[in-house]
């Protein structure tokens, strides 16, 4: 059994619009106040509330509160499941030793969606129309037909638009023979990626080209009064902003996927911590507009549908290690040609990366092609890709 995700957009009319925008107050003000209880209940008596508890506390709460009774109960115990999950991470981070990050209130403009845990419970989609409650019916831009049975809906509000989200149980995929040759890629910053046969995907730095629009957005909200109405308007064209150049990333990372789909048969990638390279790192603007964990778990998620391996390697050493005959050729960043002295190896240094994550993948016994271990030397004839 697989999941599998659909988002379509919402065309909502103005009352449903504001519906929309109390229900998810609502439930933003329902989260705070389940972490409130919690926080009291440890610090004035070193009790730990778990989420059953705080279920019976909402129940209780519905008599009292006229909001809390008017959200769907189903979804209301989805907040506080979230909230249980923070709680989770956290007591999980702090066993490990890691930074533990206590669970914060949410601002109205870091919570964003709430969830129908069952479909049917409070909202349903029929063809191109939501049902949901004591808001009514909303139409749907549905742009694909949904497979498999809905099991969870989920709205979410990006900017000044309204989508819903809708997760289908579907059979799992058949593991299927796939003929296409095995690869190996490097992500990088010269360009987004480059193959073990030499392809090369293009970066196109959506952040970078929009940056002087952005800063000029963020410097008109500095400028506001803070809670005026001129201060609303421009944190609304700021997020935008934002949005825009998230869906631009987004849609690169699925094109940038299908194009490796449909060529490969298994494809090898570097384990990389993103994580660790953009804290206190100059190029860390860089790596986070290129959305290479995106992308990763975009890929990832392609290949159990189209009968792909994904194969996750060590990436210690492989911009230095020579692709032809093993040895070790230290190079700067700077450097984007590797030249081995050892075999007379020439090529650009993220194809040489890239064969070696390949090298890497199949020497481990993981990949479709074990026998492949060292490229021979060669003319490469390297090859540009762009997405329009």
């Amino acid at each position: 059994m697989r999941h599998k995700a659909y988002k379509f957009r919402l065309w909502t009319n103005a009352n449903q619009e504001r519906e929309l925008s109390i229900a998810l107050e609502t439930h933003r003000r329902l989260y705070n106040a389940a972490l409130v209880e919690r926080k009291e209940s440890w610090e004035q008596f070193q009790i730990d509330i778990n989420y059953c508890q705080q279920s019976a506390w909402y129940k209780a709460q519905r008599s009292e509160n006229p909001w809390f009774e008017r959200i769907n109960f189903s979804s209301a115990q989805a907040t506080l499941r979230r909230l249980d999950r923070s709680f989770q991470a956290f007591f999980r981070r702090v066993k490990a030793g890691e930074k533990p990050g206590y669970p914060r209130f949410k601002a109205a403009d870091r919570f964003d969606s709430f969830t129908f845990p069952s479909h049917g419970d409070g909202a349903r989609l029929t063809d191109n129309r939501l049902r949901v409650q004591h808001i009514g019916v909303i139409r749907v831009k549905l742009h694909r037909p949904i497979e498999g049975e809905i099991k969870t809906l989920s709205l979410k509000r990006e900017a000044d638009k309204w989508f819903v989200i809708a997760t289908a149980a579907l059979p799992a995929a058949p593991k299927l023979g796939n003929i296409n040759p095995p690869v190996g890629i490097d992500v990088g910053l010269e360009h987004f990626l480059s193959t073990s046969d030499a392809r090369h995907v293009a970066n196109p730095k959506f952040l970078r080209s929009d940056l002087p629009a952005l800063r000029r957005s963020s410097r008109s909200v500095s400028r506001k009064k803070k809670g005026g109405t001129n201060r609303r308007k421009a944190v609304k064209r700021l997020r935008k902003w934002h949005a825009h150049i998230a869906n631009l990333r987004r849609e690169h990372a699925h094109k940038t996927a299908n194009f490796l789909l449909d060529r490969y048969g298994m494809i090898a990638v570097e384990r990389l911590n993103i994580r660790g390279m953009v804290r206190n790192n100059r190029l860390a603007r860089a790596i986070s507009d290129a959305g290479w964990n995106q992308f990763i778990t975009i890929l990832k998620s392609k290949a159990e549908n189209a009968a792909v391996e994904i194969v996750e390697v060590d990436p210690k050493g492989t911009s230095q290690e020579c692709s032809g005959c093993g040895a070790t050729v230290l190079k700067k960043l700077s450097v984007r040609i590797h030249r081995c002295n050892s075999c007379g190896l020439t090529l650009h240094r993220d194809v040489n990366a890239a064969r070696n994550v390949l090298s890497r993948a199949c020497v481990t016994g993981l990949g479709t092609s074990p026998s492949v271990v060292r490229v021979p030397v060669g003319t490469l004839t390297e090859e540009a890709v762009c997405f329009s």
